[in-house]
C-alpha cells in the first residue's frame, strides 16, 4: 500500500512539475540553464577525458608491456629544473651491455640515441628528420613491425654499415611511389642504403611516432660523434611480472657503474608503462579540477535558480496549498509534493545536460583528433547530481509550503 501511494505521489509530482515547466517556458529554461551547463560539462568533459585515457592506455600498451626505459633526465618536469639534474652523467653504450650480460630478468638492453639531419632522395628532400641510432634489438624492444625489407643486424652494428630503415613518414615523403628497399638516400650528404621500412604507428602524447630514420648506433656515432646523441636505454624484461625484479637488478648495476653512494638517490630515471600513465594523470589532473569547478559553480547557480522558482511557485499556489490542506492533506504530503516537483524540474535539466554533453563530446571528436568515449557512470552521475540539486535546493520552499496555515492560505489573494 505504501509503495502504491508513493508511486501515485511521484506520478502526480511529475505531472505537476512538467505542467509548471511548460506553463512558464522561458522562466523554466533560464532556471534550468545552470543545471544543464553543469551536467553538460561533467558528461562532455568526462567523455573526452575517458576517450583520451583509453587512447593513451592503448598507445602506452603498444610501447611494450614489459619494457623499461632508463633516461638521464626526467621525462616530464614540473617547475624549474633542479641544478643537480644538470650534473648527471650521460648514460653509455657500455651500460646497456653490462645490463644485458648481468641481469637475469632482462632479455635485451638497447642503447638508443637521436639527432636531426637533412635527408634527400633525388629531388625529394626532408629537413630536420630525427635520426635514431640503435642495435639489432631496437625493433624487438620497441615493438616495431617491419613492413618490407629487414631490420638491423649485429653485423651492421659491428661493421658500422651505412644502412637505414625508414619509418612511415620519411618513406612516404621520399618514396611516394614504389618500394624504397635497395635504394640509396643521403643523410647530411652521406649515402645510406635503405634495408627496410616500418609500419605506421600513429601518435603518442600528440607527437608523431613515424617521423624518424633508424641507423646502427655505431654508424650514428661516426657521423654525429659520440657526445652528440644523448643515450637512452630501452630494456626488455623477460615478462611483465618480472619488471619489478628487472628494475631492481638494473638499478643496482647502474648505481654501481655510476658511483652513486648508498645514501643518495638515483642519478638517472626509470620509466615504465605505469609511470607514464602516472605522468599523464598528473597532466590531466588540472583539467579535471577545472572541469569539476565549472560544473560545481553551474550546478550551484542552477540550484539557486530552482529555489527561487519554487519559492515563487509556493507564493503563486498559496490558495491551492490551503485548499489541499483543508481537504486532509498532511504536512508530509505537501513537503513531498514540492520536493518531487523541484527534483522533476532539475531532472529535466539533467536530461538536457546529458544530451548536450554527449553531443558536444562527439562534435569535438569529429572536428579534432581528440577521441570521445561516453562512460556510463558519467551519465548516471549527471542524473544523480541534477536530481540531488533539485532535492537540496527544494527543501526550503517545500518546507515553507508544508507549514502554511490552511485558513490563512485560503484567505490569500
Amino acid at each position: 500500500m505504501f509503495f502504491i501511494r508513493l508511486r501515485a505521489r511521484i506520478n502526480e509530482a511529475f505531472v505537476i512539475g512538467m505542467e509548471s515547466l511548460f506553463s512558464n517556458k522561458l522562466r523554466s529554461f533560464l532556471t534550468l540553464l545552470g543545471v544543464v551547463i553543469g551536467v553538460m560539462t561533467v558528461v562532455g568533459m568526462m567523455s573526452i577525458l575517458e576517450g583520451l585515457n583509453d587512447s593513451m592506455a592503448k598507445q602506452i600498451g603498444e610501447l611494450g608491456s614489459n619494457v623499461i626505459y632508463i633516461t638521464k633526465m626526467p621525462v616530464v618536469r614540473f617547475g624549474p629544473m633542479d641544478p643537480e639534474l644538470r650534473k648527471r652523467k650521460d648514460l653509455k653504450v657500455e651500460d646497456a651491455k653490462a645490463i644485458e650480460e648481468s641481469c637475469p630478468s632482462v632479455i635485451h638492453a638497447c642503447p638508443e640515441m637521436y639527432n636531426y639531419a637533412d635527408v634527400r632522395y633525388e629531388s625529394n628532400r626532408i629537413g630536420e628528420v630525427e635520426i635514431d641510432g640503435g642495435d639489432s634489438s631496437y625493433l624487438i624492444v620497441n615493438s616495431l613491425a617491419v613492413e618490407s625489407g629487414r631490420g638491423i643486424t649485429e653485423q651492421d652494428v659491428i661493421a658500422s654499415r651505412y644502412v637505414c630503415i625508414l619509418a612511415y613518414e620519411p618513406k612516404e615523403a621520399l618514396f611516394p611511389v614504389g618500394d624504397p628497399v635497395g635504394e640509396d638516400i643521403r643523410i647530411n650528404g652521406i649515402a645510406f642504403r635503405v634495408i627496410g621500412t616500418l609500419e605506421e604507428r600513429g601518435e603518442f602524447f600528440g607527437q608523431s611516432m613515424d617521423n624518424y630514420i633508424l641507423i646502427p648506433y655505431t654508424t650514428f656515432q661516426k657521423i654525429f660523434g659520440k657526445e652528440r646523441g644523448r643515450i637512452t636505454l630501452s630494456i626488455q624484461a623477460v615478462s611483465r611480472e618480472a619488471i619489478p625484479r628487472a628494475i631492481s637488478e638494473v638499478e643496482s648495476i647502474l648505481r654501481r657503474r655510476r658511483g652513486v653512494p648508498p645514501e643518495k638517490e638515483n642519478d638517472f630515471e626509470i620509466v615504465t608503462q605505469d609511470s607514464l600513465m602516472e605522468i599523464y594523470t598528473k597532466i590531466t589532473g588540472s583539467a579535471f579540477a577545472v572541469m569539476v569547478g565549472v560544473a560545481a559553480v553551474s550546478l550551484l547557480v542552477g540550484g539557486i535558480g530552482i529555489m527561487n522558482v519554487m519559492l515563487i511557485s509556493v507564493t503563486e499556489r498559496t490558495r491551492e496549498i490551503g485548499l489541499r490542506k483543508a481537504v486532509g492533506a498532511r504536512k508530509s504530503d505537501v513537503l513531498t509534493q514540492f520536493l518531487l516537483e523541484s527534483a522533476t524540474l532539475s531532472f529535466a535539466g539533467g536530461v538536457g545536460g546529458v544530451v548536450l554533453g554527449i553531443g558536444v563530446a562527439f562534435l569535438i571528436a569529429s572536428l579534432s583528433t581528440l577521441p570521445a568515449t561516453i562512460p556510463v557512470w558519467s551519465v548516471v552521475l549527471g542524473f544523480v547530481f541534477s536530481v540531488g540539486v533539485g532535492l537540496f535546493f527544494g527543501i526550503y520552499p517545500a518546507y515553507k509550503a508544508s507549514v502554511l496555515d490552511p485558513i490563512e492560505a485560503l484567505r490569500y489573494e
